[in-house]
């Protein structure tokens, strides 16, 4: 008999949080009582393998070396993420923000904002992601560095739309929670955030957050986040199993660009 993972422990505690109020109320509670023990004790005694935060730029770099020579990205899925882009792009009145933009699979499909801002860890992307450019729109394109959740360098309010793909993945949740709060600094009022995320509650993202690729997340998780840091949450779903995402945005109604919900699947 093969022992739980301290993913698929948070995922069990999850589920039977869901079923208090009923009869079972009393079991549960104890049963629930016992999992948080035990997580606390795995998170506290194993808190370097727990916390995938710091992964080193070398880390990063060998990831998107892998990912060049076999992308994780295939034409459908692309087609249906430049889609949904494309539905943000209403104005050119603002500013664009791509948070690890790596390869740069997506950057090109940023062009028609005013600029497109990019921020990254790896200083060296910026050559590459450059060359995917005409020269003429090279003037609209702005780089940033950041050395973990901040976007201290990009102007206040300068923002209608921040994406991120195959990025938050591998954060933990206190990391995406310090990335949203900072976003919000950088948008305008209504502005829109669309951001891959893993969720556990599937087979594909538990694995992958298991094998110590991702970290340990769920659609339960990243509502509250979302809805702790202020935001209004426009769209919660998922292409296939690993191409979950979330679409929320800033309250308020300075964005001329109106997103409006479309129903896209892969089969």
């Amino acid at each position: 008999m093969s022992m739980l993972s301290i993913e698929e422990i948070k995922l069990l505690k999850e589920k039977l949080q869901k079923l208090k109020g009923t009869d079972w109320e009393t079991f549960l509670g104890e049963q629930i009582q016992l999992l948080e023990k035990i997580e606390r004790s795995v998170d506290a005694t194993n808190s370097t393998q727990i916390d995938r935060l710091d992964k080193t730029l070398d880390w990063y770099r060998e990831d998107i070396k892998y990912k060049r020579a076999y992308p994780n990205i295939d034409p459908l899925l692309y087609e249906h993420i430049k889609t949904k882009i494309g539905q943000f792009s209403k104005t050119n009145a603002y500013c664009s923000l791509e948070i690890g933009p790596g390869n740069g699979i997506f950057s090109k499909d940023m062009r028609q904002w005013k600029m497109n801002y990019f921020l990254e860890v790896l200083p060296e992307l910026e050559e590459k992601i450059r060359r995917r450019f005409k020269p003429p729109h090279q003037k609209y394109l702005k780089f940033f560095l950041t050395g973990r959740t901040d976007c201290a360098n990009i102007p206040q309010g300068s923002c209608n739309f921040v994406f991120s793909w195959d990025t938050f993945t591998f954060f933990t949740q206190p990391h995406i929670q310090q990335y949203l709060h900072d976003i919000k600094r950088v948008l305008i009022p209504g502005g829109y955030v669309f951001i891959q995320y893993a969720d556990c509650h599937f087979d594909y993202d538990l694995h992958e957050a298991k094998r110590g690729y991702w970290n340990y997340n769920t659609k339960t998780n990243m509502e509250k986040i979302i809805k702790d840091e202020g935001y209004e949450i426009v769209e919660m779903a998922q292409f296939r199993p690993g191409a979950n995402f979330a679409i929320f945005k800033k309250p308020g109604n300075e964005n001329p660009a109106i997103y409006k919900k479309t129903e896209i699947t892969l089969d």
